[in-house]
């Protein structure tokens, strides 16, 4: 039976004697070997830091309403002014969101690094169909999370202004009992008079009351409308996707059939290369037989044309 040695030892050691040896102290060494055990991590593209600040930002919006919820639903507890402050924030970081989220949207299809690697090591000449739908499902999640954000800001508002609403209609409920109670002693010119106020009055606060709807609708409406635009856009961009991964399959089966195709020729060229050489080969053969039977032939006529011309010499000598 062999013996086996175990040499990891000494080939460390040889290791270490050539490192000191080329001038590396313990120190380099050390940290050598520990970047061949931690690895650094794999820098992030554009797209992927631009995303994350975008979910700092929405983070960041999430938080300011947990904290001021109560300061803008609560009417005694800040001002009109501030409490439209608070609404001036949070609608600027909405806008700033969505403007990110169009930047990330619009840069979708842009090589994100020139010296960015392909999945083998080499150099990517083109986005992968794989990476850009990665990146649509990366869009639509922060529309998602930008989208139940603004709609917890909007049920806020929502409550805000049906407080309002609340405070006007009370405010306007004393006069009206303070009025009913003075046509009671009114004479009856009077009593028509107060009843004309008081339809006006009513007709005033209904007016302004569906004014404030109206006005909550229509932005609600516009907020829903921007959304729904929003959606049906990368509804197209994952359905123009699909289709383009769609195309790329039937061109590799009809690339996978031509190269199939081609497989085929070469080995029929192939089979023909080599008839050729053999053929090529018994020619050269059959050549050199000829060579040899020229020269074999070209001998024997020096020699007969030789004898022959000794011959009629030594018949002339003798005659």
């Amino acid at each position: 039976m062999v013996n086996i040695r175990d040499r990891t030892e000494d080939f460390k050691d040889a290791v270490h004697r050539s490192a000191v040896s080329l001038g590396y102290d313990e120190t380099r060494i050390a940290a050598i070997l520990a970047s061949f055990i931690m690895r650094k991590p794999r820098q992030r593209s554009p797209f992927i830091k631009a995303a994350l600040k975008t979910v700092d930002s929405i983070g960041v919006l999430e938080e300011f309403l947990l904290k001021h919820k109560k300061d803008y639903v609560d009417l005694y507890r800040t001002t009109e002014q501030e409490r439209d402050s608070i609404e001036s924030e949070v609608t600027f970081f909405i806008k700033s969101c969505k403007e990110q989220i169009d930047l990330l949207k619009n840069s979708i299809n842009q090589v994100d690094d020139a010296n960015s690697k392909g999945w083998i090591g080499f150099k990517g000449e083109s986005l992968n169909a794989d990476t850009v739908a990665h990146k649509h499902g990366v869009v639509l999640i922060l529309c998602e999370k930008l989208h139940s954000v603004s709609s917890q800001f909007d049920r806020l508002r929502a409550v805000r202004y049906q407080d309002v609403i609340n405070r006007r209609a009370l405010r306007r409920k004393p006069t009206q009992a303070g009025k009913t109670s003075s046509t009671e002693i009114s004479t009856p010119t009077n009593l028509e008079e107060q009843v004309k106020q008081s339809d006006a009055q009513t007709m005033e606060s209904n007016e302004l009351r569906s004014e404030s709807v109206r006005v909550q609708e229509q932005f609600l409406d516009d907020e829903t409308r921007a959304l729904q635009a929003e959606l049906s856009g990368l509804l197209d961009a994952v359905q123009e996707t699909e289709t383009k991964m769609v195309e790329m399959s039937a061109l590799n089966h009809l690339m996978s059939t031509h190269v199939l195709q081609q497989a085929q020729q070469i080995e029929y060229l192939y089979d023909q290369a080599v008839e050729a050489t053999m053929n090529v080969e018994l020619g050269n053969k059959e050549l050199t037989k000829a060579i040899q039977r020229n020269s074999s032939s070209r001998t024997f006529l020096l020699l007969f044309l030789f004898v022959l011309t000794f011959s009629i010499l030594f018949l002339d000598w003798y005659n």
